[in-house]
């Protein structure tokens, strides 16, 4: 297996996940700022790693493979860290229900794929809407500079997870003729 660039950048998002979460504990005024700076950064390589992929016709199964899992586990541990810094089900539910949606519509794709039917489950623009709302609110919550700023982040979380429902009932639309066949 050769790695190339894009691959790089998916590892190096994968290697950030520790730096933001130790920050997030960091006991200086500073610490907010810098866990949501690092998680800024690992969401930026997102976009720029498949950019360049494409680009350079550089896609490969290995980076297809760790593309989506470096990035369902840099957004489930900033969910945690939120749940955590709030304590409350209202940060919780929230962050739960994404979680838990991107365990199902992982599961379905990887069905649909044994079947032979991944592209009916492939990634839509509203789960790239409902990602971009997500990484928003996620930054503004992990910062928290000022009321407004994280005001933004509850609203953004709350639209973040409107889209978690949508997108994953359109998923799960797109598949329900092989779902409930015998």
């Amino acid at each position: 297996m050769q790695l190339n660039i894009p691959t790089w950048l998916t590892l190096f998002r994968i290697a950030l996940i520790p730096f933001f979460v130790l920050a997030f504990y960091l006991p200086f005024k500073w610490a907010p700022m810098v866990c949501a700076i690092i998680f800024v950064v690992a969401a930026a390589t997102d976009w720029f790693d498949g950019f360049l992929a494409r680009l350079w016709k550089q896609t490969t199964r290995f980076g297809a493979f760790l593309d989506p899992v470096a990035d369902k586990i840099m957004v489930a541990a900033a969910l945690v860290l939120v749940s955590e810094h709030y304590h409350t089900w209202w940060i919780t539910l929230p962050a739960a229900t994404m979680i838990a949606r991107e365990i199902i519509i992982s599961s379905l794709r990887e069905w649909m794929a044994e079947l032979g039917k991944r592209s009916n489950v492939a990634v839509s623009w509203m789960g790239k809407v409902k990602t971009t709302a997500q990484m928003a609110a996620l930054i503004a919550l992990l910062w928290r500079p000022n009321f407004e700023f994280e005001l933004g982040g509850f609203i953004l979380l709350y639209v973040a997870t409107v889209m978690t429902f949508w997108s994953m009932f359109q998923y799960v639309n797109a598949a329900w003729s092989d779902l409930r066949e015998a």
